[in-house]
């Protein structure tokens, strides 16, 4: 049976074969061979995460992942479902003809997967990277066609499979969300050349530095900043008070470049000194720098130079055991539970095996050995697995919290998993099946305060990646648009 597509495919074929096209005999061809195993694909990657900073890192590892998942569709279900010869070259010029020629089934076309699922991968975490790529990946999949190893449809049904492999990653993989709204924009002073900035770099945060040293950055971006380093020797909160007393004396800001602790224990002593904090990115992760839209040292320092600034937030845990009352704040997250075990682990393996697979490695150990807290909420005894609290709320994967688009809605963002029998193999299962806030055992508020008591030993909390000891008694609550960030 002779199916009326057929004859148009190969009409479309053999139209394409007998035109000429001006200048393509010297591209398509190379371009078809580059593309070759992904050869092409992998080169692209390697030069957007290299010159694209962290958009760039993302948009990359996306659309590789999806390539990835298109080849082995293609090769394992694609090919093998349908068996068709490949055309036959007599009406297509020897110049555009492929050296080497492929032997496997014609439908679908690789190739096309793989570039369409690069390109949608791409486009997903950085419409402007998809922008840039998306001509090469078109190219490469017409070169296919002029080259005369591929009908028309074999193009487009592999161009197809591969925009289905961007989206199924995608729906595992949810992108980053788009540039935050940090909080209420202020009206602010800016900074020419940093005059009157503070800043304090703690070297001991974060990973060696591909690039030259943060403090030299900073330096180079904001020439009459005042830049100081602190190293394991000095006591970091001294000058961090030291520079903003000083700072407060010249009417400018308070600077900090480190970790996420670092920048908390920076944002307490700015709340106390009101000053408008800088906050430059340095540590491993530079959470609360990204969810105000700063990935870099230098869009840190466009923005103090441009005086563009937002009040946010601060979140603090309060001891009620003592009589001074002794508050920590926090910027990002505070837990109790698996949390501060699964950070212990990972900080004691990241410095052999690097921090993402101790991340992977502190996961997997937890939740194999992890045991539930008996502790009281707001005077109800529960026994959970894990008490979080963000500082505002948080767009989540599953029970990870990513990123937050609003810095100053002054509330809680709190989330429970709670102990009992067989809570593990539920939580786990809600999980996989994607029904986890359905779960019986996970519990999601919003709240302005909350206040805990932790009846038992040993006990521990954890704060923007720093782990203590547990009260006996504390407080969570907020100061609502306290400090004065500069933003992106």
């Amino acid at each position: 049976m002779t199916y009326p597509w057929k004859n148009w495919d190969k009409a479309l074929f053999a139209e394409v074969a007998g035109r000429h096209w001006p200048g393509a005999e010297p591209v398509l061809p190379r371009l078809s061979r580059a593309a070759n195993h992904g050869r092409l694909w992998f080169a692209v990657a390697a030069g957007v995460a290299a010159t694209g900073g962290r958009t760039g890192r993302r948009a990359a590892a996306r659309g590789l992942g999806s390539l990835a998942l298109a080849s082995l569709t293609v090769n394992t279900v694609g090919k093998g479902a349908v068996r068709r010869t490949r055309p036959i070259l007599d009406t297509v010029p020897v110049i555009r003809q492929l050296h080497r020629q492929p032997v496997t089934s014609s439908f679908p076309s690789g190739h096309a997967a793989s570039a369409a699922a690069f390109a949608a991968g791409m486009a997903i975490e950085s419409p402007r990277w998809g922008a840039v790529v998306a001509p090469i990946a078109a190219s490469v999949a017409f070169s296919r066609i002029y080259t005369g190893v591929h009908y028309p449809s074999d193009v487009v049904a592999g161009a197809a499979l591969g925009l289905g492999a961007a989206a199924v990653v995608r729906s595992l993989v949810p992108p980053a969300p788009g540039t935050p709204e940090p909080g209420a924009d202020v009206p602010i002073a800016g900074l020419p050349e940093g005059r009157g900035l503070h800043v304090v770099v703690n070297s001991a945060s974060g990973p060696p530095p591909l690039l030259s040293p943060p403090a030299d950055r900073i330096i180079a971006a904001l020439p009459e900043a005042a830049v100081g380093e602190c190293t394991e020797d000095d006591d970091l909160l001294e000058m961090l008070e030291k520079a903003a007393r000083t700072a407060v004396e010249q009417g400018g800001a308070l600077g900090v470049c480190g970790g996420d602790g670092t920048v908390a224990l920076a944002a307490a002593v700015a709340l106390r000194h009101r000053l408008p904090l800088a906050v430059f990115p340095g540590g491993t992760r530079n959470h609360f720098a990204l969810d105000l839209g700063l990935e870099t040292v230098e869009e840190t320092a466009a923005a103090v130079r441009d005086g563009r600034a937002a009040t946010v937030d601060v979140a603090r845990h309060t001891s009620l055991d003592t009589p001074d009352r002794e508050s920590a704040p926090f910027l990002n997250t505070f837990s109790i539970g698996s949390y501060p075990d699964l950070v212990r682990v990972r900080e004691r393996w990241s410095r052999r095996v690097g921090s993402w697979p101790a991340s992977v490695l502190a996961a997997v150990h937890v939740l194999r050995t992890c045991e539930p807290v008996d502790i009281e909420i707001n005077g109800r005894k529960r026994s959970v697995w894990l008490l979080f609290a963000g500082n505002c709320r948080y767009s989540s994967v599953g029970l990870a919290p990513v990123r937050r688009r609003d810095l100053n809605d002054g509330v809680l963002d709190v989330r429970i998993v709670d102990g009992g029998r067989f809570a593990r193999t539920r939580l786990l299962g809600a999980a996989l099946t994607g029904v986890l806030t359905k779960s019986p055992v996970y519990t999601e508020a919003t709240v302005r305060r909350l206040r805990v008591r932790v009846p038992g030993a040993g006990v521990h909390l954890a704060y923007d990646g720093e782990v203590a000891p547990a009260p006996g008694e504390l407080l969570l609550d907020k100061v609502p648009g306290g400090l004065v960030v500069y933003r992106g």
